[in-house]
């Protein structure tokens, strides 16, 4: 496969530019290069910066992100910490389908006022 300019690196993982140019700096990525003026990438960083994604989308820092990263480059995933940024999302999904239903709820009571609604008050009373 052939490298990549920053371009087509930037179009593929639907990031811009100026993402990768940073992640760069901070270290979670490494150009291989130039062709003109153009960082040129070897096509295994869009795994990377997939990952780096899903990190990101999960809740993670940048810095817990790096730390996921062996020197080599190789994903070193920490279980731990894994397990426990699962249990954290377990709690937001729950706050959250609480939250939904909460909503969905207000917006079609019959009551004159939510707070007269005895379902919207112990609803708020989960929260």
């Amino acid at each position: 496969m052939t490298d990549l300019d920053i371009a087509e690196v930037a179009r593929r993982a639907g990031v811009p530019a100026s993402t990768l140019r940073y992640y760069e700096e901070r270290g979670l990525i490494a150009s291989i290069g130039r062709r003109g003026l153009r960082r040129q990438y070897h096509p295994g960083v869009l795994e990377r910066l997939a990952l780096i994604a899903m990190g990101r989308t999960a809740g993670f820092s940048l810095d817990e992100i790096a730390r996921m990263f062996a020197p080599d480059g190789r994903p070193d995933l920490d279980r731990q910490l894994l397990a426990t940024k699962a249990d954290e999302l377990d709690r937001r999904i729950r706050e959250l389908a609480l939250l939904r239903d909460s909503l969905r709820h207000a917006a079609a009571c019959p009551a004159p006022s939510h707070m007269e609604c005895p379902t919207f008050r112990r609803l708020l009373k989960g929260r």
